[in-house]
């Protein structure tokens, strides 16, 4: 049984910091996830005053959990302060396993972000996942007594400190220097026209047409293969018809819902993405103030015109953030909906170098002193 349980203690501890890494790659990802999560419950009457407010804090809960997922790996694997950590994680994981069994049930998401974009994980797979984890770490607390730490006391508490110090560290550089693995589909080298077609071994949706009537009062539902024998209009009453899902299909392009927009209004994504010339964009959510990246924009502007580069700035607030660009010349404002800026840019805002839709590169705002280097070097090329 002390086999059984060191390997089970082997398994969930390398899981935990596994997926903790994962995510911590990018924090603002699991942040996202939550407020879906928020969304739906929200529209489904679950206290959606207290959902609402939630998704201001969901990055302090994305940071939090991930940094706990990977300290309480390393309690594990070390064997410190079992009494304690087997209630954590015994807590988590049930929380985790009731998430991705909604996830799973109700058929809401696409996939539960366990592991991030990185490594996307279908609700089914997810909900096994936990299954699995959820009996070891039962395993774990009924012998949570007889599990003795690896290290000394001083040991454990140092690299306790140092897991929890490198997961906050991690987390803080990609929130402000991008991901250190970009999973995204607006990664370096991807064309953003090609990936917002369906892929051509795609599967679609499978679907039946479903009938729903009233009879007697109470509601029957049949397809238009399985009528019922004593079927008359008489005694049916038709109340609606919809299309059932019998399978979900992965026919969806990795970039959805692109569409860059003239401030009139007209739809000008096609000519811009397939200029043949070397183009600068910038993606900006919201209104992120007037930080930094406003003086990185005033050294980094200059050197976009001496090599012909024409910006283009995209975001969902062009009306909030036109004071930031009132200096410079030539600049072209193009709206488009914040779901997809979220993906362009995790960090806020986010310099990209596109030639006919292809991303030469991207750069976050704190590293444009880099893109005012790469940029001439990438353009000769």
């Amino acid at each position: 049984m002390k086999s059984i349980i060191s390997v089970s203690r082997y398994i969930v501890g390398i899981l935990f910091i596994f997926s903790g890494l994962v995510k911590a790659n990018d924090p603002l990802g699991l942040a996202y996830k939550m407020q879906e999560f928020f969304e739906v419950w929200a529209q489904s009457g679950w206290l959606p005053g207290l959902m609402h407010s939630m998704n201001d804090y969901a990055l302090i809960f994305s940071v939090m959990m991930i940094a706990f997922e990977i300290i309480a790996g390393v309690a594990v694997l070390v064997g410190w302060k079992m009494r304690l950590f087997s209630w954590l994680l015994l807590l988590l994981i049930i929380f985790f396993t009731f998430l991705t069994g909604y996830a799973y049930l109700s058929g809401k998401f696409r996939s539960c972000g366990c592991f991030g974009d990185c490594i996307p994980l279908s609700p089914k797979a997810s909900f096994l996942k936990d299954i699995v984890l959820l009996l070891l770490i039962l395993l774990i607390f009924s012998y949570r007594n007889k599990i003795k730490p690896t290290l000394s006391a001083l040991g454990s508490i140092g690299i306790i400190i140092i897991s929890g110090v490198f997961s906050v560290w991690l987390q803080w550089h990609v929130l402000k220097h991008l991901p250190v693995a970009d999973c995204l589909p607006f990664r370096e080298g991807n064309n953003i026209p090609e990936k917002m077609k369906i892929p051509a071994n795609a599967i679609p949706d499978s679907t039946v047409i479903t009938f729903v009537y009233e009879k007697a009062g109470a509601t029957i539902e049949f397809t238009s293969d399985h009528f019922p024998d004593d079927f008359d209009d008489s005694v049916y009453h038709f109340v609606k018809r919809y299309d059932k899902l019998i399978r979900k299909g992965n026919a969806e392009p990795a970039i959805k819902d692109f569409v860059l927009t003239t401030l009139s209004g007209n739809d000008t994504t096609l000519p811009v993405l397939s200029d043949p010339a070397y183009n600068a964009f910038i993606f900006i959510k919201d209104d992120p103030g007037a930080g930094e990246w406003v003086k990185a924009l005033e050294t980094l502007y200059p050197v976009l015109e001496q090599h012909q580069l024409h910006l283009f700035v995209v975001t969902n607030n062009a009306e909030g953030i036109k004071t930031f660009f009132q200096n410079l010349p030539g600049v072209t404002f193009l709206k488009c909906d914040v779901v997809p800026i979220k993906t362009a840019a995790r960090a806020n805002p986010t310099l990209y170098l596109l030639k006919q839709g292809t991303i030469m590169n991207k750069w976050s705002f704190a590293d444009w002193d880099d893109a005012i280097t790469a940029i001439p070097v990438l353009i000769k090329k």
